[in-house]
This record gives structure tokens, C-alpha cells and sequence, in this order.
């Protein structure tokens, strides 16, 4: 067993001990009954997997064992193997092409954690041997900017910043035009968040996005969505909302150790299908990694 995999474990427990002793508790009897699937069905609902989703692994999980002696090992086995494959289809890594400059514009709300992901996946990429840069677009937090500054210092990468409060858009065009100038590999775009006012958000976005595409037509290559798990069915709302604003072709979940509702990940992979390709377990350097369908289905449910 790999270390991330004992951490992914470990990180998931508050989620898996709801679901085992959930399970546990509504199975009292050797053979699986229709009152027993409709609790079942119930103890995913509260996990935040939605109805949806729910529905579709309790459906799959009845026609294979409704009226069949079971135990609770088996239920967890089962269960697992049916969230597995509406995850699976969400599993893709990050690919960089090899374009130079690569931009991968960071989006999401304040407290997603987008700056602390921007520091580990520039770790990442350093130890590739890539070049890397960040640009401090979230010109409205001054903790923000400082926040970039302290990863960047702890990585050795350049950050770009401006005066607070000044134009996202026009320091993201001059920090772009910089990370040509330096023959940068891949250059980060952190972002504001503040979906209170949404259309404010929005505007500034797709300014951002307009402009990066006046220096590199096809930028940004990747824009990633970090979704904090605590935020439970909200995480679901945010990658609806930000669909609506920008092209998100990426999720990266961020402080799974810190909810019981772990499920929230099954209900965006049914609800609204994107690729993950990072989910975030602590707050140190190495405590980011790449998705994998199976072996979260399996920390879910403790298998």
C-alpha cells in the first residue's frame, strides 16, 4: 500500500466512519430488503453524493443483491464498486502539451484554496524540470498577493503583482507579456473569488480571458476550478456557476481530511461531469495528488 493511499485513508475517515457506522447500524438482518435499500439510499443522500447519483448506486446495488443473504463487508464492497464507476469517468490527469508559455488560470471562491494549490502543483512542475511563474490576479486581497508571494519564495518562482486594487486584467496582459519575455514554461493566474457579486466576478473573468487571448490566442490551456469539500452541495453550485462564467475543463478538490461529506465528489461526477485531476488531503507541499476513481471509492466506504 503507497503512502498516498494510507493518507487518502486517512484523510477520508470522518466520511467513511459516518458511511461504515451508518451501515452497520441499519443492517440488522442477514438478507437485503427493500426498507433496508431505501435507508441505504439515504445514509448517500446525507453523505452529499445527491439524489441523483444515489439513486443510480442503490438501483445498480438492488438488482444485484435484493433478497440475497449480504453482510455489512459485502454492502461496503458493493457500494464502492458502483461509485467507482460513475468516478471513473472524472479521472484524468493534467496534461501540459509542452506550448511555452503554458497558462493555467486558477478560478474558484475566496477559501477554495486556490494560492496554496498554485504553490504545490509549481512544486510539482519544478521537480519536472519546468519553468514556472505565477501572476497575482486577485488584486482586491492584499493577503492574497502575500499568500503567492510566500509559496513562490518557498518554490523559487517568480510572482508577478501590482498595486492592490489596481486592474486584474490589465496585470495579467503585462505578467503574460513578462513570462514570454522570461521563457517561462508554465505560468499560473491566480484570481479573485467573490461570488457574492457574481456579474462583478464574471465581467472580470472574461476581461482576464479576453486579454490573455490578445497575446496567446489559445490561452488559457487549462482553467482549473479548486472546490473546497467542507462547502458540501455548495462545491456542487460553484461548479455550475463557474461553468456559466469561463470554460472550467478542470477540478481540483481541496480539504477532503476536513468533511464527513466526502460524497459531494460522487454527486458532481453524476451532476455535473468534469475532470479531476488533483484532490487535496492537509496543508503541506505533498499533500495534493492525482485523482483515482477506485482507490477514493475505497477510502469512502473503508474497504
Amino acid at each position: 500500500m503507497n503512502n498516498w493511499f494510507q493518507k487518502l485513508r486517512f484523510g477520508l475517515k470522518k466520511s467513511s466512519s459516518n458511511l461504515t457506522s451508518g451501515i452497520s447500524g441499519i443492517f440488522t438482518k442477514q438478507r437485503l430488503d427493500r426498507s433496508t435499500l431505501d435507508e441505504l439510499e439515504e445514509l448517500l443522500i446525507c453523505a452529499d453524493m445527491g439524489i441523483s447519483a444515489s439513486t443510480e448506486i442503490i438501483n445498480k446495488f438492488a438488482n444485484k443483491r435484493l433478497d440475497k443473504d449480504i453482510t455489512p463487508e459485502d454492502i461496503r464492497h458493493e457500494l464502492a464498486e458502483n461509485i467507482s464507476e460513475i468516478l471513473t469517468p472524472c479521472q484524468q490527469s493534467l496534461t501540459i502539451s509542452g506550448v511555452s508559455p503554458e497558462v493555467i488560470l486558477m478560478v474558484g471562491v475566496n477559501g477554495a484554496g486556490k494560492t496554496t494549490t498554485i504553490g504545490k502543483l509549481a512544486a510539482k512542475f519544478i521537480k519536472q524540470g519546468k519553468k514556472v511563474s505565477a501572476i497575482a490576479g486577485d488584486t482586491f486581497r492584499a493577503a492574497a498577493v502575500e499568500q503567492l508571494e510566500i509559496w513562490g519564495k518557498r518554490n523559487d518562482i517568480r510572482v508577478f503583482k501590482g498595486e492592490n486594487g489596481c486592474d486584474a486584467a490589465g496585470l495579467c496582459y503585462d505578467g503574460l507579456q513578462e513570462a514570454i519575455k522570461q521563457k517561462d514554461d508554465i505560468v499560473f493566474i491566480d484570481t479573485a473569488g467573490r461570488l457574492q457579486n457574481k456579474t462583478g466576478l464574471m465581467d472580470e473573468l472574461r476581461k482576464i480571458v479576453k486579454v490573455i487571448k490578445k497575446i496567446i490566442p489559445e490561452a488559457p490551456h487549462h482553467t482549473l476550478l479548486c472546490l473546497d469539500a467542507t462547502t458540501g452541495q455548495n462545491a456542487l453550485n460553484q461548479v455550475k456557476t463557474f461553468k456559466e462564467i469561463v470554460n472550467v475543463n478542470g477540478l481540483i478538490i481541496n480539504k477532503l481530511d476536513g468533511t464527513a461529506k466526502g460524497g459531494i465528489l460522487v454527486a458532481i461526477a453524476k451532476e455535473s461531469p468534469t475532470a479531476v485531476h488533483y484532490i487535496g488531503i492537509g496543508e503541506g507541499i505533498d499533500d495534493l495528488d492525482e485523482f483515482n476513481a477506485k482507490d477514493f471509492a475505497l477510502g469512502l466506504l473503508d474497504v
